[in-house]
């Protein structure tokens, strides 16, 4: 490894990383085929701990490069950024396409749904119940996850502490009751466009409310350790941009799926 560069870039020293990842998610995929159909749990267990043991020691090399050996220089910190904002809009269109097959469904209902929307046999979910209160749960975490943002920009350690810690609890209480709503639902994925539809959007959406939350609490982890300073903490910002994606993707889905759709 060498010791001194005359660029501002970070070129990575050779990583086991990227293939274990590659086996684990693979060995994952396995294990989903073998627990629908056999109900066997032992593969998808050991692609689940392949696929841990990887971020773990992923995210250790990349936080020991970026915050005790310098490699994270500010050039190296706008390509970070611009990486950031690219695979967001990458995301955007991911559930765009899923909005776009729930309107083209919802617009005109074919006579095979019984030319309405929701179609025939369907009971919808109120949107003044559980829904509303996750709409106010996640609007409540991105003002705390704001909180902690600024916090961590005057340098006061306590309030971003709790500013993360209160964020990390409305994503985990957000997702309890989403898979309370699923287990309770009078209607699953197999049933016509509509339980297609719903089930893919929100639980994409739920998805993704985990992977942030994951995210908070790998941010609040390094925070403790005083990773992050006033000028560099790219990671918690990359984190709070996420959120606010999911934030927003949320009130879409509120406003389209549980309200006007039901």
């Amino acid at each position: 490894m060498t010791t001194h560069q005359n660029h501002p870039y970070h070129l990575v020293n050779m990583s086991p990383w990227p293939i274990t990842g590659a086996i684990g998610a693979l060995t994952m995929a396995a294990g989903l085929i073998s627990m629908f159909h056999q109900f066997k749990f032992s593969i998808i267990i050991t692609g689940t701990m392949i696929t841990l043991l990887t971020m773990i020691q992923w995210w250790r090399d990349i936080t020991r490069e970026g915050t005790y050996q310098g490699m994270h220089t500010i050039t190296v910190n706008m390509g970070l950024r611009w990486g950031m904002i690219l695979f967001i809009v990458s995301e955007v269109f991911f559930f765009i396409s899923f909005f776009w097959a729930f309107f083209h469904s919802s617009l005109a209902p074919t006579i095979e749904l019984g030319m309405i929307w929701p179609p025939m046999g369907i009971k919808p979910f109120n949107p003044m119940q559980i829904p509303l209160l996750n709409t106010a749960i996640l609007l409540a975490s991105g003002i705390t996850v704001t909180w902690a943002h600024h916090s961590i920009m005057e340098n006061n350690h306590s309030q971003t502490t709790q500013g993360l810690l209160m964020t990390i609890i409305l994503g985990i209480y957000f997702t309890i009751l989403q898979a309370y709503e699923y287990i309770e639902a009078p209607f699953t994925i197999a049933d016509s466009i509509y339980g297609s539809s719903f089930f893919m959007a929100t639980g994409f959406h739920g998805l993704h409310v985990i992977i942030g939350t994951t995210f908070l609490t790998i941010c609040l982890m390094r925070h403790l350790l005083f990773h992050f300073s006033s000028n560099h903490h790219f990671g918690f910002e990359a984190a709070a941009w996420y959120w606010h994606f999911v934030d927003i993707v949320w009130l879409f889905l509120y406003i389209s799926i549980y309200w006007w759709g039901s």
